[in-house]
């Protein structure tokens, strides 16, 4: 594996120099015509010259063939360009570059050979070649197909060439051309319809400028005819004025690619802060006070040192805003209790001013927490920016101080320590309200919930996860609307206390309500006891057949005195039936067996 590391500088540099060219870099090649030893017309000074200056051109620029004829026969131009076709078969790049005589005729343009004599006409389709047939030879060129023409000169043969139709027209120059291929320039040396100059040099004013541009490296091809058209108009005094037909696509296109000098890959400078920022890092993943207390005692001074304290100060404040809530609903609770159950005015009083120092203690603490956070959120985003404009990668193999190991106090159970990361983060932002205990329950996932809606995330809310957690660090400020405790409603960035008038206490739905009176205790009442154990049914049924039985008033005295004789015997009830009554005999009991009436007793003697 550091073997393939170590190679990586050089596939850097390897890919630089073969891949770093502009498009169209691929095999180049180039035929250069020129024609100045006419037999049957004046001869040319120029086109040789210009010839042999644009042969020398186009090798120097490194193009991998370059075919230079000059003063051809009109089949040996044929066959020359017949064999040129054969080399642009497998190019990426074709350029034919004619310097010579060129007519139009009937809107058709034609290169003319040194032994064309054109007496008629008609023998412009013997004699001459049409510049349709040097397109054919270019066409199997890939990328780029670039004709040029510096033969717009006066027709040598239009005073002495027969009209075989009177209609036909010869032009003045060469005539306007529409390439039918894509990716295919044509270039004359003046506009169709023009004459072009030979100049008072050796070279025409067009070659010069060709050899000056054409082959910049790096220069796009259409650009490169700009400047060209540019020079023959300021050397010809606005004359002459080079044209080029067809069209290509959007990317450069030059004929000469950039040559990339290979520069060797810097080698890394090793930062002496990389062992440190590595340290504070693994202790900011794990998020705990310990973590960053054993960071601070391994790096006691600099810039991450400085950062690890004020994450500690910020867990501190978080721990005693969460512990001055506690206290605060401690405090109301018992206020609530005493109003309840009408303690008198100095126990109330007292309650109410405990309740109300909570209520303080809780805001200064509140405060304190959001001043902590803010201080830590803001020296974290500034380690964030300084890392980004001067990364570093901390050496491999290079071991911590001796002391207490950051990553030993990375406990077991991660998840945990990362719900917790997530929950104080959520805290920060005004999400969650709970304490930060390492528990991912529902309403965790209600905050992240929370989060999600307010900050336009789509986070998983079912789980804690590092992509929350950094999407959390993100926020420099409140993201969800401030959520307060029970007691307090929002006042901007701050809860204030919910001031209820007299009579009114806070509901579960933080609203004020009228407080309710406490109902009175009932007076505990004395419970008959007649010794007699059966249900009250029993007894009434039993005294009712009894006294049907004696009838009238005077079954009613019989029962008295049977009862009478039953307590003197020690039983205590009387049993009657069509006979009368009498007293239970000792050791026996009534039962009640149902029914009752004439003929029917319901009350039975039963001994034992």
């Amino acid at each position: 594996m550091r073997s393939l590391l170590r190679l990586c500088p050089l596939f850097v540099v390897l890919g630089i120099l073969f891949g770093a060219g502009p498009a169209f870099a691929g095999k180049r090649v180039a035929l250069v015509l020129a024609n100045s030893a006419y037999q049957h017309a004046p001869s040319l000074a120029n086109p040789v010259n210009d010839g042999a200056v644009m042969a020398k051109t186009l090798k120097e620029a490194g193009f991998d063939v370059v075919e230079s004829w000059h003063d051809l026969s009109a089949l040996d131009t044929r066959r020359v360009l017949r064999d040129f076709a054969d080399a642009t078969r497998d190019a990426d790049i074709a350029v034919v570059y004619y310097a010579g005589h060129g007519i139009e005729v009937e809107g058709s343009n034609y290169l003319i050979p040194v032994d064309a004599k054109l007496e008629r006409d008609t023998d412009v389709y013997d004699e001459a070649l049409s510049l349709d047939r040097v397109l054919v030879a270019v066409e199997p060129a890939k990328q780029l197909r670039l004709v040029i023409l510096d033969a717009c000169r006066d027709n040598p043969f239009g005073k002495q060439m027969k009209r075989t139709i009177a209609s036909r027209g010869i032009g003045r120059g060469l005539a306007r051309i529409e390439p039918t291929n894509s990716n295919t320039l044509i270039a004359y040396s003046a506009k169709a319809g023009f004459t072009a100059q030979d100049g008072n040099g050796a070279n025409s004013p067009f070659t010069i400028a060709l050899s000056k541009h054409l082959t910049t490296p790096g220069l796009d091809v259409r650009r490169a005819f700009g400047f060209v058209r540019d020079d023959v108009l300021k050397s010809t005094g606005n004359k002459q004025e080079p044209f080029v037909y067809g069209s290509l696509g959007g990317e450069d296109v030059p004929l000469v690619p950039v040559k990339v000098t290979a520069v060797a890959p810097a080698s890394p400078v090793a930062n002496p802060q990389a062992d440190v920022r590595r340290d504070y890092e693994l202790a900011l993943q794990v998020g705990n006070r310990a973590a960053l207390e054993a960071f601070v005692a391994q790096h006691p001074d600099g810039f991450y040192a400085n950062l690890a304290k004020l994450q500690i100060d910020k867990i501190q404040a978080e721990q005693a805003h969460a512990a001055a809530i506690e206290l605060a609903k401690q405090a109301e609770a018992e206020r609530d209790r005493l109003a309840v159950l009408g303690a008198q005015k100095e126990a109330l009083a007292k309650a109410a001013a405990d309740a109300k120092a909570a209520e303080q203690v809780q805001l200064a603490a509140q405060r304190a927490k959001e001043q902590a956070q803010q201080q830590a959120a803001a020296a974290e985003q500034q380690r964030v920016d300084l890392a980004a404009a001067v990364p570093s990668t901390p050496p491999t193999g290079t071991a911590s101080p001796v002391g207490t190991s950051v990553a030993s106090l990375t406990p077991a159970t991660a998840p945990a320590d990362l719900n917790r990361s997530v929950q104080t983060e959520l805290g920060r932002v005004g999400c969650f309200s709970g304490q930060a205990d390492g528990n991912w329950n529902a309403s965790s996932q209600r905050s992240l919930s929370q989060f999600n809606r307010y900050a336009g995330t789509k986070l998983d809310v079912k789980v804690a996860s590092t992509d929350a957690l950094d999407a959390v660090k993100s926020r420099p400020s409140r993201v969800c609307p401030l959520v307060c405790e029970r007691g307090f409603k929002a006042d901007g960035d701050k809860c204030t206390k919910i001031v209820c008038r007299e009579g009114y206490v806070v509901n579960d739905d933080n609203e004020c309500e009228k407080q309710r009176a406490a109902k009175p205790a009932k007076p505990a009442t004395a419970k008959r006891d007649d010794g007699d154990g059966r249900p009250a049914r029993q007894r009434r049924q039993a005294g009712g057949a009894a006294a049907g039985a004696a009838g009238g008033y005077g079954a009613a005295a019989g029962i008295a005195a049977a009862a009478g004789a039953g307590r003197a015997a020690g039983g205590g009830q009387v049993f009657c039936n069509s006979a009368g009554c009498r007293p239970v005999s000792r050791g026996c009991h009534l039962e009640y067996r149902g029914g009752g009436g004439p003929g029917n007793d319901a009350n039975a003697e039963v001994c034992r």
